[in-house]
């Protein structure tokens, strides 16, 4: 099937009432959960997946994915009125955007950040319409070895990508390896890690773990904090550009697209390294460099148009190769096998109405975010004013009912609350849970391509490094692994060294 081809069939399929409905519900909750610190896309997403298992594939996965690019609009709306972005990737808006809201500019600001996130969310789908194809092409050639490979390497580049310490992260990668393999074992049927309980014969639940990981462990973690905000801004107004407010955007948020749209495709936090690394080349770019920091607009549309155009793209590596580029797509394929989906590269002909019918839901949802944003600022606004302790109990009771519902099994419950207090505690430690859900959802994925590779090549071990591309994926990750390492090790003997002098 070709490029339009697939296109028509994915206006067809995303054009259905259904699918229209839960993509507006998707960008708008994605919208709010953006404007409220401290909850995000993927406590959210997380919490939601247990009502998704009763949708249409296509329906749960349009709603899921704007929930998360819907995130990325709202949060430069209180990075913007407050100084508190709702999204990691919103923190550089904050410094420009800000500064802008305290001169009177809040309005501009936001009609910014609305439309060059739209531009930059159209373009990635183009991208990601003209790449996917090709690239799942090239993936149907890969055998388990490269397949293991590819794994490897994606892996050691979320340590790499991750922030805080490496060791950490690689402590957090193996740990979710570890509680991937619990359950019976696939090959024997030989329970492992079960410790006698008969409701681990079947693994980890993959909700369960999403919902306590990232949901509950992130309410209990905020509610330690000051929750308390007050709004900038009660009013804005001015919301329309002027003819030099457009001059001066239109670079940035052309360059800040380009990057985005690389960027993205990255393990990792790629919408969040985008929007810092636009914000560095904008204000080399700039010939008012001094202006950063005090108000510039370029320091808004150049992160926002990254961002945006990231988290369009970082669904590449989901579509094609079945690999989670972060922990959101992570939850996505939590989705997809819950509807008994695999992902892969076999999902663009075995599923071209859910493939297809996602990519043109993110050119409808990036509209609607526009529709929504502008016009209904002064809804978000009183957004900011909701009191935390109305919000967290309602959202604990219906992340612990939709997960009971699943296979209504009490278990399922104590399991979150497991899972929060494990994510609490890792919190604590300074350990991203992030790498975790990664190591979990790919885990399986690794043994079963290593133990395939090793039945084909009758126990042979080098078949990883005699296959030409699965040697050069391991090489990469060798590269990745070193450059993840030496900074923590040359920080080491620096300090070695102070201690002789």
């Amino acid at each position: 099937m070709g490029v339009l081809d697939g296109l028509a069939l994915g206006f067809e399929t995303a054009f259905t009432p259904t699918n229209l409905l839960f993509c507006l519900i998707g960008v708008a909750l994605g919208t709010a959960v953006g404007v409220l610190p401290g909850i995000g896309p993927t406590a959210t997403m997380g919490m939601l997946l247990p009502i998704t298992f009763g949708f249409d594939p296509v329906t749960s996965l349009i709603m899921l994915a704007g929930i998360y690019y819907g995130a990325q609009y709202g949060g430069s709306t209180t990075a913007i009125l407050i100084n508190l972005p709702g999204e990691s990737s919103a923190a550089v808006t904050a410094i420009d955007g800000h500064e802008m809201a305290k001169r009177g500019r809040a309005g501009k600001a936001l009609a910014t950040a609305a439309l060059g996130s739209f531009f930059a969310g159209t373009v990635a789908t183009v991208v990601v319409a003209l790449v996917a194809t090709p690239i799942s092409r090239a993936a149907l050639n890969f055998g388990p070895a490269e397949f293991f490979s590819l794994i490897v390497l994606g892996l050691i580049a979320s340590i790499t990508l991750a922030s805080g310490s490496t060791l950490k992260a690689l402590a957090m990668i193996v740990l979710g390896l570890l509680l991937g393999t619990v359950g019976q074992d696939l090959g024997t049927g030989v329970p492992r890690f079960t410790f006698g309980v008969p409701e681990l014969y079947q693994g980890l639940q993959f909700v369960s773990l999403a919902v306590g990981l990232f949901g509950v462990a992130e309410i209990i973690r905020n509610l330690e904090g000051d929750m308390t905000r007050s709004v900038m801004v009660e009013k804005v107004e001015k919301l329309r550009l002027e003819r030099e407010d457009f001059r001066r955007i239109r670079m940035p948020v052309l360059r800040g697209t380009a990057l985005g749209s690389v960027l993205g495709v990255l393990p990792g936090a790629g919408h969040v390294l985008a929007s810092f690394v636009s914000y560095s080349v904008e204000k080399r770019a700039s010939k008012h460099p001094e202006e950063f920091g005090k108000g510039a607009i370029e320091g808004v549309a150049g992160p926002e148009s990254a961002n945006n155009a990231a988290a369009q793209t970082s669904f590449i590596p989901l579509l094609t190769l079945g690999l989670p580029a972060n922990s959101i797509m992570a939850l996505l394929v939590g989705a997809l096998l819950i509807q008994g989906i695999v992902p892969g590269p076999n999902v663009i002909n075995d599923e071209p109405e859910l493939f297809w019918g996602l990519i043109v839901s993110f050119w409808i949802g990036n509209l609607f975010l526009v529709l929504l944003n502008l016009p209904l600022i002064g809804v978000w606004v009183k957004m900011l004013t909701i009191p935390y302790r109305w919000l967290f109990p309602a959202i604990i009771a219906f992340a612990a009912i939709g997960t009971y519902s699943l296979n209504r099994n009490p278990y399922d419950v104590y399991a979150i609350a497991f899972f929060a207090i494990l994510g609490y505690v890792l919190i604590k430690l300074g350990c991203e849970p992030a790498p975790l859900l990664l190591g979990f959802v790919l885990g399986p994925l690794l043994e079963e391509n290593l133990r395939r590779a090793l039945t084909i090549s009758r126990g042979d071990a080098t078949v990883f490094v005699t296959r030409p591309l699965s040697l050069t994926l391991l090489l990469l990750a060798a590269v990745a692994f070193v450059v993840a390492v030496l900074p923590a090790v040359r920080r080491k003997r620096e300090v070695v060294f102070e201690e002789e002098d």
